[in-house]
């Protein structure tokens, strides 16, 4: 059975690491701690004292005094993995944790979990054709050396690098070496452990390298994991849930998240609120508790970006520079059926099609699988046809040799619905209101990711009025723009009724409107 030794890197809140410790080694793990040299002697003190009696808790040898994207946060993280391989020779696992990681599962499932495959699990992309760095600088982080801390001494950071550009001396990776990047989140094998201990014995010149890049914690365990473990051993990924902010900001998890944490395929979660004290409890119970079945549904990281978005409605104040004289004729007509439910929308295209031979097209900016004729690739991803969406436009018309064109747009697409009334053709807007059952908009959840099979009901019982409430706000934006030669059909009226704005929506007879909103099932879901 695996026998976990954790690796906990920490700096602050002493009371809570023993609180961590006592809970990870009762069920019968490890833990090997690295206390920054930069706290409180006293707080290191009170945790040495609390846990001297415990012989499942080690301590590293050296407190080093540590700083973000500094060498000393891997400095003081070997020193607690030799301190671990030394205290715990029945170790297989060394997990790597903070003061502000808990675990979100049992340990029953945690070590059954680690059973079931003879992997290491890290993140390990290559540094330079992913895209895993978003922002900042990237090849710099290697080629020149870095002896000043960014965050504190910003001035001397920047002009240290600056002057190794103008004075030309970047330094070569070493050839051997595939640099990798990842989460510094990571469980690693015993033997794996071994193994990058030997390295950093033996390849001193590697270590000198790392020792001057930049926030090597994200890429010295990670290009030697990848460096020396077969690729079928390693598993590219974390198993401690995190989550960040549009800022950049780690989320931080509170007592209300306890049913979604314990959802997520994780065993660990970052970062647990010290105030979060009922969290903490729950959770720290959780671990000793046996045959807890976990029902992981995994939908934390949607669930967030859409709670997050609600609310967060932006707008661009300029054109684009590819659209600022683009334009898709002043003579021409585009018809946008707006539809929450999709299949309402394709089925009513379909009978406008039919009766008017108006050519149309569904949701074009909404469904990457639209059929779309070749238009020399500009058509070829969502991003692109937004991106570009006048230009397509105009070519969509040119193509099919029309002034009349009919797309569908869901109900979200504001911003391209103020671009298209702002050029200098006409454009007429028919919106679809139909009913949302609980039923549909648990499916609906399902579909975009926001809930799964295994999402506990209450928390879809909680979900469901939020998704309805964006529905209805959705068209409200639509409507409080007040766009000229807008129309509204609803499901709850009558097909004589719908007549009437189709008629106008479409500039054809009502008589032909009413066969239109007669169409068979035309709201059936």
């Amino acid at each position: 059975m695996a026998r976990i030794a954790f690796i906990l890197l920490s700096h602050k809140d002493p009371k809570a690491i023993i609180e961590q410790a006592e809970r990870l080694t009762a069920a019968g793990d490890y833990l090997s701690i690295h206390f920054d040299a930069r706290s409180k002697a006293s707080d290191y003190e009170m945790i040495r004292a609390a846990l001297a009696g415990n012989p499942s808790v080690a301590f590293a040898k050296k407190r080093v005094k540590c700083g973000w994207g500094e060498w000393s946060l891997v400095e003081g993280t070997l020193a607690a993995v030799e301190a671990a391989v030394e205290a715990f020779p029945r170790a297989t696992h060394f997990y790597m944790v903070s003061g502000d990681c808990m675990t979100i599962k049992s340990a029953e499932f945690t070590h059954d979990f680690l059973d079931a495959e003879d992997v290491d699990y890290i993140e390990s992309f290559d540094f330079f054709e992913s895209d895993w760095i978003k922002t900042g600088m990237k090849e710099e982080r290697l080629i020149y050396r870095h002896y000043f801390n960014e965050r504190t001494q910003k001035w001397r950071f920047y002009t240290s690098v600056e002057w190794q550009k103008r004075l030309g001396l970047a330094r070569k990776i070493p050839d051997d070496l595939q640099i990798m990047i990842g989460s510094q989140w990571w469980c690693l094998r015993r033997r794996t452990i071994e193994w990058i201990l030997e390295f950093t014995r033996r390849r001193r010149d590697v270590m000198r390298f790392f020792a001057t890049t930049w926030i090597p914690d994200e890429t010295f365990f990670q290009t030697l994991v990848r460096h020396m473990v077969p690729d079928s051993e390693i598993r590219t990924r974390t198993l401690t849930f995190l989550m960040f902010t549009d800022y950049g900001m780690p989320v931080t998890f509170y007592n209300d998240h306890y049913d979604l944490l314990l959802s997520q395929d994780y065993l660990f979660a970052r970062k647990i609120s010290p105030e979060a004290r009922e969290l903490r409890r729950r959770l720290g119970a959780l671990y000793a508790t046996e045959g807890v079945e976990f029902k992981i549904s995994n939908e934390g990281r949607s669930l967030f970006n859409f709670l997050v978005g609600r609310g967060r409605v932006g707008q661009r104040f300029a054109p684009r520079f590819w659209e600022a004289e683009s334009t898709l004729g002043r003579e021409r007509e585009l018809l946008i059926v707006i539809a929450k439910k999709w299949h309402v929308g394709k089925r009513l295209m379909a009978r406008i099609a039919q009766a008017t031979n108006i050519p149309s097209i569904e949701y074009l900016f909404d469904e990457e699988g639209t059929a779309l004729p070749d238009l020399g690739g500009i058509q070829t991803t969502i991003e692109k046809r937004t991106r570009h969406r006048r230009a397509l436009m105009r070519m969509l018309f040119d193509y099919f040799e029309t002034d009349r064109l009919a797309i569908c747009l869901d109900p979200d697409n504001l911003d391209l619905l103020r671009d298209f009334y702002a050029d200098r053709s006409t454009t007429r807007l028919l919106e679809i209101e139909t009913e949302f059952t609980d039923d549909w908009i648990r499916g609906h959840a399902m579909r975009i990711g926001l809930a799964g099979e295994r999402t506990p009901e209450d928390a879809i019982l909680k979900l469901i009025p939020a998704i309805r409430s964006d529905f209805y706000f959705e068209s409200d934006r639509i409507r409080d723009a007040d766009f000229e030669h807008s129309y509204l059909m609803r499901e709850t009226d009558s097909a004589e009724e719908n007549a009437i704005p189709l008629a106008k929506f479409l500039s054809i007879p009502e008589e032909r409107a009413v066969e239109i909103a007669r169409s068979e099932n035309l709201y059936c879901d």
